[in-house]
């Protein structure tokens, strides 16, 4: 096994054999990747652009985060994350969860009832609530964004 050291190396595609290529970076960045069996994908299609962790019981906090500036407490079960670097459009995607029980089952859901609640390229809000539909604060909410960055 050799080893090679140095600053930049130039390849076209990366092999871990004669026969089968693993990886490509294009001459754009794009890193494609051999998937499962024969399908490949590309990197950054693949990756979160962003998640957060918080917990909204008394004063609202950031435990951790990726790719987040700030949050603000909008109120009960109220809050808007900001996105530190933009997304590119409004229709990336959301995933989420609220902490709860078996007892007390919570949603997390993007607010978009009105036009001050739509979601933007550098800010999401969300409300966490009872299955019932009534809002409440929690101690674990995580949210995630899947999509392109500007």
């Amino acid at each position: 096994m050799s080893t090679i050291v140095g600053t930049n190396i130039e390849v076209t595609n990366l092999k871990y054999d004669s026969d089968t290529t693993s990886m490509i970076i294009s001459n754009t960045g794009q890193v494609t990747i051999q998937g499962e069996g024969t399908a490949t994908t590309n990197l950054q299609q693949g990756l979160a652009k962003s998640w957060c962790r918080w917990e909204s019981i008394g004063t609202a906090s950031v435990l951790d985060s990726f790719n987040h500036s700030s949050m603000t407490d909008n109120g009960t079960g109220d809050q808007t994350i900001t996105i530190a670097s933009a997304m590119a459009n409004t229709t990336y995607a959301h995933v989420g969860m609220a902490g709860g029980s078996s007892t007390n089952l919570a949603t997390i859901q993007q607010q978009q009832g009105t036009t001050a609640h739509q979601a933007t390229t550098t800010a999401q809000r969300y409300e966490t609530v009872y299955a019932n539909g009534s809002v409440y604060d929690w101690n674990s909410i995580n949210a995630g964004l899947l999509g392109d960055l500007a």
